[in-house]
């Protein structure tokens, strides 16, 4: 006679393998799902890299014809430096001034309230952001008759990439700020506690304890804003469409523009598969950093 021996949660080792073939049947669904609506279109991308295709007929197999084209496009170098230039942006403009705010705000009476309107922008598209800020920075906007210049914010480089990436602040600035304050609420408060009876405060008790408790929200909060750096696209597109001349395109904008604008999917893939790669090794060299530092 077989007796079906039961682990301590209750679930005899008989019924765990059934139980997990419903586990997978579960998954599944979801997991083909994700399948074709993500690893599909990629790799139907990066097939499309290696030929030249303008949407019409069969794609003609060309190699490496466009990465090479990628090295001596004058537009993308420019493209790749201003997609830097809004990853440094990013670190230092929406995350550093999200963890002010939230540090100055957080021990205020009714701190909410003082944090409210930086959390309303967020609730705006980007592409309905753009639209605001569009003829409020634009040549003879707002600004321009506030502040009594005369400065085509949009027009001139390197002001436009700086431009657009204060609106950008502005709409990413509240989630920020709330992150860092759901960071600072899990903090416990007997090592704060602890250092304040040592004497630490201000600048000395935020840098020795209060930060370094923080560092796991922060690698998060950071990671996300540098991805979000290297996809900046809508803002970018409706303000200035990448120009005028190029100029303020990001690699997002370059990879939109050449495959449906110019209709060279081929090489417009190209430029996709280079954005993907980008993002993944910066991500990947992140996270390996504050991983081993973590360790």
């Amino acid at each position: 006679m077989t007796v079906a021996t039961t682990k301590p949660g209750g679930v005899s080792r008989r019924r765990a393998p059934l139980l997990g073939t419903f586990r997978h049947g579960y998954v599944a669904p979801a997991a083909l799902l994700v399948a074709g609506l993500l690893y599909a279109p990629f790799l139907w991308t990066v097939y499309l890299s290696f030929t030249s295709y303008d949407g019409l007929g069969d794609p003609e197999w060309t190699g490496l014809a466009n990465f090479g084209r990628l090295l001596e496009d004058p537009a993308l170098l420019t493209s790749l430096r201003n997609t830097l230039i809004w990853v440094a942006g990013t670190m230092l403009l929406p995350v550093g001034l999200g963890l002010l705010i939230a540090v100055l705000s957080y021990d205020l009476k009714h701190g909410v309230w003082y944090r409210l309107p930086f959390m309303l922008p967020y609730a705006l598209s980007g592409a309905g952001l753009a639209l605001v800020w569009s003829p409020i920075l634009s040549h003879g906007g707002m600004v321009n008759l506030l502040f009594g210049v005369d400065t085509a914010f949009l027009q001139e480089e390197p002001t436009n990439t700086l431009a657009l990436l204060l609106v950008w602040t502005w709409q990413q600035l509240g989630v920020n700020t709330l992150l860092f304050v759901v960071g600072l609420q899990s903090i416990p408060k007997a090592p704060i506690e602890a250092a304040r009876i040592d004497g630490a405060s201000g600048w000395q008790l935020f840098r020795r304890v209060i930060w370094p408790l923080m560092a796991p929200l922060t690698a998060v909060v950071v990671g996300l804003a540098l991805v979000a750096g290297l996809k900046t696209f809508d803002i970018v597109w409706v303000m200035t469409q990448g120009g005028p001349g190029r100029n303020s395109e990001t690699l997002a904008v370059t990879m939109y523009r050449d495959t449906f604008v110019a209709s060279e999917y081929g090489y417009g893939s190209a430029v996709a598969v280079m954005l993907t790669v980008v993002t993944g090794l910066a991500s990947y060299l992140y996270l390996r950093r504050q991983v081993g530092g973590t360790s």
